[in-house]
């Protein structure tokens, strides 16, 4: 019986003869497919010896050859559904691209484009000017710089205005950003010298001032934007910091993070600083992140001085970080938003985080119509994204009790064609309307309908 039964298995030949391996030949390509078959095959031919007995028709194999090549081909990176409530979500991309930044990726990602020609004149031109006049027009800036992130805008600022000199920081500011990346680690890689001043809680003007030698290059403040120090403290304004630096004909950076141009404080959050007051404050160079609350691409901007940012272009590492045309792109397209004054409703994050309570209320009832099942309960969500810690935005929650809330969140994030990411607490699964996409809201009802 054993033997009559692998002389039915059927050749590879045989099967690739058949429509749904000519269709999975167009998808996946001939020598994928083949060593599918084959793979299912030889799996079958064992199991057979073992004693088992399985189904050997051409379609079970098919299909089994179908699956393994879907989840080979399966990308890496995939979009999900963020029903965490978390809008600036690191670890989910952070900063969703409004439309016009999304048309603006697709018109440079399909077509060539003048990222480094002047039409003008017919010669070589430089990225460096893309989205350079409308962050000098927003911010009041002098000049500006885009590379890849603002970790690399802290080195490269550093390398190139302070590399063996000192860098004097107040000892609140040394903080760790995502991914373990501390600020005293990336003064080390840039060469530059490490000098602290003050206190964990109190640093004074006069602190900065006894610090600084011939071998100070420049004082520098970074936004402690993932934590918050409360009770007894006391920090040196900016404007002092920097009429101190130019006294001593030094250099003042702020290292901003999140990038606001927008007043948080509009929105119910507690006051982010702004890109701009740091200008208006008088530091000579202002480092922000393109994917935090500006809402944009990944990117890392640099603007003050027209001549500390000609120095920063000049550097060689200026070229090793530099950013692509997708991000100039889609960062062009985000900062004019903010110069048409449509920010608000046109960029997502923007667009979460000033969505009104009863607004959130009327999606989870609909949605709760539609699935026949769950609770409507109140709750909070978050910036994120290294912004605004502590502050939170009042939000309605669906609530689903499952037999088991880790099993059926593990469902959720498994589940195709787009993973849902929601949050667990008291054993239920809960879902925030301030994140997931309007129109995901079909995708994701149906999803849960078909895991329910």
């Amino acid at each position: 019986m054993l033997t009559n039964k692998l002389r039915q298995l059927p050749s590879v030949d045989a099967l690739l003869d058949s429509q749904p391996a000519t269709d999975l030949m167009r998808l996946y390509g001939r020598e994928n497919t083949v060593n599918a078959l084959r793979h299912v095959l030889d799996d079958t031919r064992q199991q057979l010896l073992s004693g088992t007995d399985i189904s050997i028709t051409d379609d079970a194999f098919l299909k089994i050859a179908t699956q393994q090549l879907e989840n080979r081909f399966l990308p890496t990176l995939r979009p999900v559904i963020n029903a965490t409530g978390v809008i600036i979500h690191t670890n989910l991309g952070r900063a969703v691209l409004s439309k016009s930044a999304q048309d603006a990726v697709q018109q440079m990602a399909s077509n060539y484009s003048n990222l480094e020609f002047t039409l003008e004149t017919g010669k070589r031109g430089s990225r460096y000017l893309h989205a350079e006049q409308a962050l000098t027009e927003i911010t009041g800036a002098e000049a500006a710089l885009v590379i890849n992130n603002c970790a690399a805008a802290l080195v490269l600022a550093l390398s190139a205005l302070a590399q063996g000199s000192d860098v004097v920081i107040s000892r609140s500011q040394l903080v760790e950003i995502g991914g373990g990346f501390r600020i005293p680690d990336i003064m080390a890689q840039s060469g530059a010298h490490l000098v602290e001043v003050g206190t964990t809680n109190r640093t004074r003007l006069a602190d900065y001032e006894s610090a600084i030698t011939d071998q100070t290059a420049l004082l520098l403040r970074v936004h402690s934007s993932n934590f918050r120090i409360v009770g007894f403290i006391e920090q040196t304004e900016l404007t002092d910091m920097a009429d101190l630096a130019h006294a001593h004909q030094l250099l003042c950076v702020d290292d901003l993070g999140s990038g606001a141009l927008l007043d948080t404080a509009d929105y119910g959050l507690s006051h982010e600083p702004q890109v701009q007051a740091s200008i208006a404050a008088g530091a000579d160079l202002v480092l922000f992140s393109g994917d935090k609350l500006l809402g944009g691409p990944q990117a890392g901007i640099m603007i003050g001085k027209a001549d500390v940012i000609a120095r920063l272009k000049k550097h060689p590492l200026a070229r090793a970080m530099r950013a692509d045309k997708l991000a100039y792109a889609a960062l062009s397209a985000t900062l004019d938003h903010y110069r048409r004054g449509d920010a608000v409703n046109e960029i997502p994050v923007w667009r979460m985080i000033s969505t009104p309570v009863e607004d959130l209320r009327q999606r989870v009832e609909t949605w709760v119509q539609k699935l026949s099942t769950g609770d409507i309960i109140t709750g909070e969500s978050t910036v994120g994204g290294g912004s605004l810690p502590g502050t939170t935005l009042p939000t309605v929650l669906l609530a689903l009790h499952p037999e088991s809330a880790n099993d059926f969140a593990t469902q959720l994030r498994m589940a195709t064609p787009m993973p849902i990411v929601p949050r667990i607490s008291d054993d239920r699964v809960l879902f925030d309307p301030r994140t997931i996409l309007p129109h995901q809201d079909d995708l994701f009802l149906q999803t849960l309908k078909a895991l329910l």
